[in-house]
């Protein structure tokens, strides 16, 4: 099997090395919900995540002295590899705890909430948030938010500096065209500055949700890991919607779930390298900011215009409407998938405008999931530039994205990136729909998984979840959310023949 898989031009022991470490270091980090559960006297859970960590390291350790004597750097196809098995490994032994303390009993639930977590998409199949979870529970469940938030911009990079050109390969992938202007040219360094800013806005988010807005403190932790992973995992049934008589917790967990949704480059750009003016110049910056605000308006007045006695807030009042409408608009945006209000029961305007904010997404280089700003932008600048060249045949037309020269091969994979975020869409929307869901339910829950968002529309509603569907629906849209998160071709590029020969 090995000289099977070597002969592909693949090596099983670089493979297999970082696979070990990656599960190694999954345990390491299951292992902090042992402190919780110690801190909480919980026996329970304390066992649970024991016997989890224990499987998990020692399966991660025969993985890596497998491969502890590879040499060379990674190549890029093994990093396409490893980041996509990685994914599964994650799924399935990140979901130990919650099969070995008794909160599932099926492999699909467990592996569906794991890579929800780790995929900051947001969606959950527990119908009892607070009373199926202990405080370990709750732990992990937004700790994995937490580090699949970060850990998907830098991925491996963050953990094996020395990827070589695999590495350089997924960290461009992931952040496509200008997105790294001004970060360190070594991988190793541009990684660890991206941690430090996203660790400082986890505890500047914290403070303020535990000093300022009252919560206690274990609760502004897991919803600071949620809000700057653009996740949406709550340790309450309500969601957000719990603390809707504090309106600091509503104003600070939109505005930190806003800054998740930029470019997380431009950060280290002005705070690191003093230059203010030139993150502020950014266009894709720009353009999210105004479609953020432009979709906050129009659903401010939608609710305003339409406002009802029988209205569960009253939106009669145009600061009731605008508190409500902002959150869930850059909840949606952004994909965190916190809720304050249940916007399936809008006016048709609101929700079919926020289902199509669903698509779109935050900016290149965030934690948010989605097509991109960035992409969305080169899509209409290009279809601008065809529909110039119909009536002048030619002209030829550079494609600009602020001072940035977009590349035609980079316009050409953008194109393809929507063409096939579309044709999945469809298809896992039919699959769905073919096990008897209507279609706004069946459509909703594709892109609420594909995307990275959470909640839908219908039956995944803000106050619903997707406890109810069965086991085969749940794994196809499990593998939505790796192939959405991890931004399609790292993973459908396995299903190409060629690619697994030599």
């Amino acid at each position: 099997m090995v000289e099977s898989i070597a002969y592909l031009g693949l090596s099983p022991k670089r493979i297999s090395r970082l696979l070990g470490v990656l599960m190694i270091v999954l345990a390491a980090c299951m292992a902090s919900s042992i402190v919780i559960g110690a801190i909480y006297h919980d026996a329970k859970s304390i066992l649970a995540f024991a016997a989890a960590v224990t499987l998990t390291f020692l399966v991660g350790g025969a993985f890596f002295l497998f491969g502890r004597d590879a040499v060379g750097a990674i190549s890029r196809r093994d990093a396409i590899v490893v980041v996509s098995f990685s994914w599964v490994f994650i799924g399935v032994f990140g979901g130990l705890p919650y099969i070995f303390d008794g909160t599932f009993t099926q492999f699909h639930d467990a592996f569906f909430e794991t890579i929800s977590g780790f995929s900051t998409t947001g969606a959950t199949v527990i119908t009892n948030i607070e009373g199926s979870l202990s405080k370990a529970g709750h732990w992990w469940r937004c700790l994995t938010h937490w580090l699949g938030g970060m850990g998907i911009i830098v991925l491996f990079v963050a953990i094996f500096p020395q990827l070589g050109v695999g590495g350089k390969f997924l960290f461009k992938s992931e952040v496509p065209g200008p997105i790294v202007e001004g970060l360190k040219p070594k991988i190793k360094e541009t990684s660890k500055a991206l941690w430090l800013i996203y660790f400082f806005l986890t505890l500047v988010n914290f403070a303020l949700l535990w000093l300022v807005s009252g919560m206690n403190w274990f609760d502004a932790i897991c919803h600071a890991f949620g809000t700057l992973a653009t996740g949406g995992f709550s340790t309450k049934n309500a969601s957000i919607a719990y603390y809707n008589e504090f309106v600091s917790v509503d104003i600070i967990t939109t505005l930190f779930m806003f800054l998740a949704g930029a470019n997380f480059a431009l950060y280290y750009v002005a705070i690191v390298q003093g230059g203010v003016k030139r993150a502020l110049a950014d266009r894709e910056l720009w353009a999210y900011a105004g479609v953020v605000f432009v979709a906050t308006i129009a659903v401010t007045i939608w609710l305003n215009i339409n406002a009802s006695p029988t209205d569960e807030h009253n939106y009669g009042n145009i600061f009731t409407a605008l508190r409500y409408a902002s959150f869930q608009v850059v909840s949606i945006i952004t994909t965190t998938g916190f809720g304050t209000a249940n916007f399936d029961m809008w006016a048709p305007a609101a929700k079919l405008l926020l289902f199509f904010a669903m698509f779109m997404g935050g900016c290149a280089g965030s934690t948010a999931g989605g097509i991109k700003v960035f992409r969305v932008l080169v899509v209409v600048k290009a279809c601008f530039n065809e529909i110039h060249r119909a009536f002048r045949p030619e002209s030829v037309r550079m494609l600009r994205v602020g001072t940035a020269i977009i590349r035609q091969e980079v316009v050409h994979t953008i194109v393809v990136f929507f063409a096939l975020f579309v044709l999945i869409f469809v298809a896992v929307t039919l699959f769905v729909a073919s096990f008897g869901h209507d279609f706004i339910t069946s459509a909703s829950s594709t892109i609420a998984c594909l995307a990275s968002i959470g909640p839908g529309l219908e039956k995944v509603n803000a106050v619903s979840n997707f406890a109810f569907y069965n086991g085969p629906i749940k794994i196809v849209l499990s593998f939505c959310m790796i192939l959405g998160r991890l931004e399609l071709f790292t993973v459908l590029v396995l299903f190409v023949p060629s690619f697994w020969r030599r």
